[in-house]
């Protein structure tokens, strides 16, 4: 980085981003901006900066992930700090989107949690939105401010190239859902893999769950992939009947690894024997008892490229190679 950028540019580390905005800042080669978070005794937060931001170009890292409403407050605290600061710009950076499974209205009088976030995230006095594989993609046109939606596609594919257990004709993309199925074939595509789907369906009149495979998995290591593992209900069963159809391997892989409830148990006691998250969210206790078959990969350094090319008004899209843009 230039010695303009170290005077124009800051990024700020939030409580759910502390580790991602430090690898950033040391893949930039930036010193991590200066800044105070307390509570008070009742949990109120409280942000202080302790340099001079007027005029510069802000960047504050925070996965609104657990505590889901503490980190989304606090996001919106640090935006109207570096706002009455008179930040030039300030943009979010949201690795992990909270509330983005409540996009839409499935059944009468509930709420679309997703817009109202993007909504009080725009009020607060955010220029711009920086996040990654948003579990539906259609929560960009929610935002009335500029949003630059990334995929970790290449930073997964770049891992499975280097391992011989993850190429060609030996392995099978899952997808574990039909709700999936574009971003399983572009894996598949770009993996030069066979593609499968498990078609989850309720046979009508009763609350039986019926499911089946399309596709050939027998003989085969099989790659589930999806954008989140939360309580691992749907990745769990996948493994299940892929194993049941002669599948000698199971790696489940997803961006998000939420991981709450009865994932670890759940886990523990599937036949996937390799779990593979990135750190949009931080590790934590979350994911004791997993320490045998999980690989944490990272996203920072291409966070911080994309921070470095948003701050410089270059390409985002670029960023990725053919065929590895954010699903649609």
């Amino acid at each position: 980085m230039s010695h303009d950028d170290h005077k124009r540019m800051k990024i700020f580390a939030a409580t759910g981003g502390t580790l991602l905005a430090e690898q950033m800042c040391k893949h930039l080669e930036l010193p991590l901006a200066a800044a105070t978070i307390e509570c008070f005794p009742d949990n109120e937060i409280i942000v202080k900066v302790n340099e001079d931001v007027r005029g510069r170009d802000c960047f504050v890292v925070q996965s609104t992930s657990m505590p889901v409403n503490d980190n989304l407050m606090e996001l919106l605290i640090w935006i109207d700090t570096l706002r009455r600061a008179s930040a030039r710009r300030i943009t979010a950076v949201i690795p992990y989107f909270g509330y983005a499974r409540q996009d839409r209205k499935d059944e009468g009088r509930v709420p679309i949690t997703a817009k109202l976030v993007a909504n009080i995230i725009t009020a607060a006095g955010a220029n711009r939105v920086l996040c990654m594989d948003l579990h539906a993609a259609q929560i960009q046109g929610f935002f009335d401010i500029p949003v630059d939606h990334l995929t970790a596609t290449k930073v997964f594919c770049d891992y499975f190239s280097q391992r011989d257990d993850m190429q060609g004709d030996d392995m099978v993309i899952v997808s574990p859902d039909v709700g999936n199925v574009k971003v399983a074939n572009m894996y598949a595509g770009l993996l030069d893999s066979k593609l499968a789907i498990i078609d989850k369906r309720r046979d009508s009149g009763s609350e039986v769950v019926s499911k089946r495979l399309i596709g050939d998995v027998e003989g085969k290591t099989v790659l589930m992939v999806d954008d989140m593992i939360s309580t691992a209900g749907t990745i769990c069963e996948a493994a299940k009947l892929v194993t049941e159809k002669g599948a000698k391997k199971v790696i489940a892989a997803a961006t998000h690894g939420v991981i709450v409830g009865p994932a670890v148990e759940r886990i523990k006691k599937s036949p996937i024997s390799e779990i593979i998250i990135t750190d949009t969210i931080a590790p934590d206790s979350r994911l004791e008892g997993l320490e045998d078959r999980l690989q944490v990969l990272s996203v920072a350094r291409f966070l911080g490229e994309a921070v470095h090319r948003i701050h410089h008004h270059m390409s985002i899209s670029s960023l990725f190679n053919h065929g590895e843009g954010p699903k649609k």
